[in-house]
């Protein structure tokens, strides 16, 4: 573990993502031979940031499950059902962070429940400080990015089918990728 020496005292407030300059994605394995991408198209979450005191930060995250696209219609389809997201009866995914820390000049681990189907179970995401910028509206900005690898089992999302190959046809391992970019409140 890397000593934190950098502060951020300028980056303290509340900021809100913006969710057209920001991505939430994923990666399952396909058939065990490729990997299909997809992402979250509806989503909006808040942070707070303590630029001295890290600890104190928090973020919260609702992405719609609806809003999921990996860019073919049945399998977006398929992914709503009650085989994986139950989107009728579970229609928001949830992240509220629990706990943040920093672990480098610009790297953060941020802890925090996930709720997937109505589990809630704790990850930790680690975030690469991307940096700071006014924009041209005179919006102030901050970017992070990161990933995490989850299991869907954990979340009761169990459905498969069988390769005759041997495998299965979706890997229970997924990986959620985030690329964010928030605007500091006035």
């Amino acid at each position: 573990m890397t000593s934190a020496t950098t502060t951020y005292p300028q980056l303290t407030g509340e900021y809100t993502i913006d969710a057209a300059h920001s991505r939430i994605g994923f990666v399952a394995r396909h058939a065990m031979v490729t990997k299909v991408r997809g992402a979250f198209n509806e989503f909006d979450g808040t942070f707070t940031v303590d630029g001295d005191n890290p600890s104190k930060s928090s973020a919260k995250v609702t992405i719609q499950a609806h809003s999921i696209d990996t860019r073919n219609a049945d399998r977006d389809g398929h992914i709503r059902s009650n085989d994986f997201l139950s989107m009728d009866e579970y229609p928001q995914i949830t992240f509220v962070s629990t706990g943040i820390t920093q672990t480098g000049d610009t790297s953060f681990d941020v802890t925090g429940d996930l709720t997937i189907k109505g589990v809630a179970k704790s990850i930790t995401i680690p975030l690469e400080f991307e940096g700071s910028a006014k924009d041209p509206f005179g919006n102030d900005r901050v970017g992070f990015e990161g990933s995490t690898t989850i299991s869907r089992k954990d979340y009761g999302i169990t459905w498969n089918a069988a390769l005759e190959t041997g495998g299965v046809l979706v890997s229970d391992k997924v990986t959620l990728e985030f690329e964010v970019s928030a605007i500091k409140s006035a």
